[in-house]
């Protein structure tokens, strides 16, 4: 990954409304955190919307396009919507005695079994029925920002004015 071994991979994501730290939970998601890592860097290839292969930072500029106070907020979806994918999937992860049981778990957005991809969400309440369901990669705080994007303003679960995903960088700490 071009990133120091020792030390805690982090992936920083400044937002319109704060900036989260997101500490990555690589020893237990090994497959996803190496692809998130490489979208975010721009390493790792994907399919733009207009369905061109490109390698560039995937989630710069992107938003959080799904909203659900008290359950999740939703991004990396390059075209906004929802329907973008990278051209690829990934495999679950599901790893034994993960538990979507706390705001700020970091955690892969997919159509059904191993369809991962390249849209994550980040929980904002405890949600046991996605147990087993969705990978958790990783830890996200703090809690105030996660609840002032929450607190966006929403129709249906689809924000109205989106918050946006200025940078993500990854580090070790």
């Amino acid at each position: 990954m071009g990133l120091p071994e020792k030390g805690t991979l982090t992936a920083t994501m400044k937002t319109t409304k704060g900036t989260l730290e997101c500490e990555l939970f690589e020893d237990k998601a090994p497959i996803t955190v190496a692809n998130f890592v490489g979208l975010a860097r721009g390493l790792r290839p994907f399919r733009d919307p207009q369905k061109n292969w490109v390698k560039k930072p995937a989630y710069d500029g992107t938003t959080f396009h799904r909203v659900i106070k008290g359950f999740m907020i939703q991004g990396g979806d390059p075209e906004g919507t929802g329907r973008g994918e990278p051209g690829y999937v990934i495999p679950d992860e599901v790893w034994p005695g993960a538990t979507h049981n706390e705001r700020g778990l970091l955690c892969m957005a997919n159509r059904g079994p191993n369809t991962n991809g390249m849209q994550f969400f980040i929980m904002d309440g405890s949600a046991p029925h996605l147990d087993r369901s969705y990978t958790i990669f990783g830890k996200c705080g703090p809690g105030s920002v996660i609840e002032a994007i929450a607190d966006s303003k929403v129709s249906g679960d689809r924000a109205i004015d989106p918050v946006k995903i200025e940078k993500v960088t990854v580090t070790r700490r």
